[in-house]
């Protein structure tokens, strides 16, 4: 995309060329966590720092090729690239005990339960000693989270992928994000939180340049900032 201006009385005409950032080159470690429809903590996650990518699905079954309305014994399931250097598993586990729409304490069906899949040993040992934390924390509540090894994630169906940004169809068309791209668009995970509030807006036009968006496009998001902050993001 094109942007132009005038420069003074000779109206000279400067091209800036403005493209989405759709591709991000950096290194990044996988998280993994169910805490009830995924829908909320796509948006959440997707404007919080130091992600990278975000895609919903369902794993943690055995069941061979989940559907939605054929989960088998999955569970649904958000999964994040992040960057360690700008935020920790730390960081990512004091959001996710904060922020279940249902299932920490409570338990019900196995597609919306509380669950954390690592995937690495140090993952696991973070987990479970942020666990006993977070249990000392909340007595006399059970937390019933579960925490167990990452496997097979199955991607969910395209109208589930960054589900509040594709309510912004010309958006979306404008920033070219086909449905491949709703999986693994830079720009796709962060205006899905934008979108709804989340994030705010200092930190997104803090941002807003490095994502490649027009003027246009930065003043359409910062308006459903400003009426969307501190509102709810679960379904």
């Amino acid at each position: 995309m094109v942007e132009t201006t005038n420069c003074n009385s000779e109206e000279k005409v400067v091209e800036k060329t403005v493209e989405p950032k759709h591709h991000i080159d950096a290194e990044f470690e996988k998280a993994t966590f169910g805490m009830g429809c995924f829908w909320g903590c796509d948006s959440l996650f997707g404007s919080t720092k130091g992600i990278l990518r975000t895609k919903v699905g369902y794993s943690g079954g055995s069941a061979p090729k989940p559907v939605y309305r054929n989960l088998g014994d999955h569970t649904e399931v958000i999964e994040l690239h992040y960057d360690p250097t700008k935020i920790t598993y730390d960081e990512l586990l004091e959001i996710f005990w904060n922020n279940h729409e249902y299932g920490l304490t409570k338990r019900i069906k196995r597609q919306y339960m509380s669950l954390i899949l690592y995937h690495t040993p140090e993952q696991k040992e973070i987990a479970q000693k942020s666990l006993r934390l977070e249990q000392d924390k909340r007595s006399p509540d059970q937390i019933i989270t579960e925490i167990a090894p990452a496997n097979e994630f199955y991607p969910a169906e395209d109208y589930h992928q960054k589900y509040r940004l594709q309510g912004h169809k010309n958006l979306m068309k404008e920033l070219k994000i086909t449905k491949d791209l709703l999986q693994t668009s830079h720009v796709a995970a962060r205006l899905n939180g934008y979108l709804v509030g989340v994030g705010g807006v200092q930190q997104f036009l803090e941002e807003a340049e490095a994502l490649g968006l027009t003027k246009e496009q930065v003043n359409y998001v910062k308006r459903y900032i400003e009426d969307n902050e501190g509102g709810g993001v679960f379904c």
